[in-house]
């Protein structure tokens, strides 16, 4: 059966013990919560998951348990991106090979690649596997390294596995460049908005969301992509503007904050691991008074 993407999906954060090691207990009991408040596909690791603080060794052992926790109930995709392309094949067959339903892969890290180069890197990663590809586009996050309109057509018709695109640059004049093209080619092209930016993105061909407030709220995020659905603008609007102030206070120290708002909930995770900070007891207490002022305290679920 297709592939099929769409509604609030999930990338789970990375749980970690006290001294940085991995958490895989921890983790069954974050995907399960997931899956069961409502997630219609996992997707890990990927930045908010700490993907370039882990071993390749460790990627493995956390995507084996995912696939094996969520069970087939809804499809998982792992992120097979790393610094080197040896790594991210060898991710990507070791995805396969564990029966995950699609990997995802973002432009190559570091380096400034040309349009050539980056259509190479994709053509390579679609040959390694047989399993459905997900590209993923993030120029903040990459000094302006992104795909155009006419990278993404030309990707389309040499890769056939390629069958949905992240697109997380939060810029509706590029959304709208790569969904008017990826549409026209495919127009069962799945475009996935980054975080929560669903208002703004559905109405140009977005299908969902790999959801950061996931983790907090999951019955906001699920209301604000009903919302859009249905076509109910000024409620779309108004939950889409609360879960705007969400970014804005997770993504300052990303994503230790989002850990941190995860302890205040009764989901804590442990801490994230150097050299990015771990939410300090003060932190928590900031993110707690807002999540208070934004009624999610009342209005979300508790402990796991």
């Amino acid at each position: 059966m297709p592939l099929i993407l769409r509604g609030v999906m999930q990338s789970p954060v990375t749980p970690l013990k006290d001294d940085f090691s991995p958490d895989l207990p921890t983790f069954e009991k974050l995907l399960d919560f997931h899956v069961r408040t409502g997630a219609t596909a996992i997707s890990w690791p990927h930045h908010k998951g700490e993907s370039l603080n882990l071993s390749i060794k460790e990627r493995k052992a956390f995507a084996e348990v995912a696939v094996k926790t969520v069970a087939g109930r809804v499809p998982v995709s792992v992120h097979v991106s790393a610094l080197s392309v040896e790594d991210s094949i060898e991710l990507a067959k070791h995805a396969e090979q564990i029966g995950a339903d699609a990997i995802i892969a973002i432009t190559p890290y570091f380096w400034a690649p040309s349009q050539e180069a980056i259509y190479q890197h994709y053509v390579r990663l679609g040959k390694a596997t047989s399993l459905p590809m997900i590209a993923y586009n993030s120029p903040s996050y990459l000094e302006g390294v992104e795909f155009t309109g006419a990278l993404v057509t030309r990707l389309m018709h040499d890769v056939p596995s390629l069958i949905a695109m992240k697109e997380a640059s939060f810029n509706s004049a590029k959304f709208l460049e790569i969904s008017r093209a990826a549409l026209q080619v495919r127009p069962n092209f799945s475009i996935v908005a980054g975080v929560e930016f669903l208002a703004p993105s559905v109405p140009l061909g977005c299908v969902g969301s790999y959801s950061s407030a996931g983790a907090i709220c999951p019955n906001l995020c699920t209301q604000l992509y009903d919302a859009c659905i249905a076509g109910d603008s000024v409620k779309a609007r108004e939950l889409q503007f609360k879960l705007a102030q969400l970014w804005d206070l997770f993504r300052d120290q990303y994503p230790s904050s989002l850990k941190g708002g995860m302890v205040v909930m009764g989901r804590p995770v442990g801490p994230t691991r150097p050299p990015l900070p771990t939410a300090t007891k003060e932190r928590q207490a900031f993110i707690a008074k807002q999540l208070e002022e934004l009624g999610i305290l009342d209005t979300e679920p508790h402990g796991w």
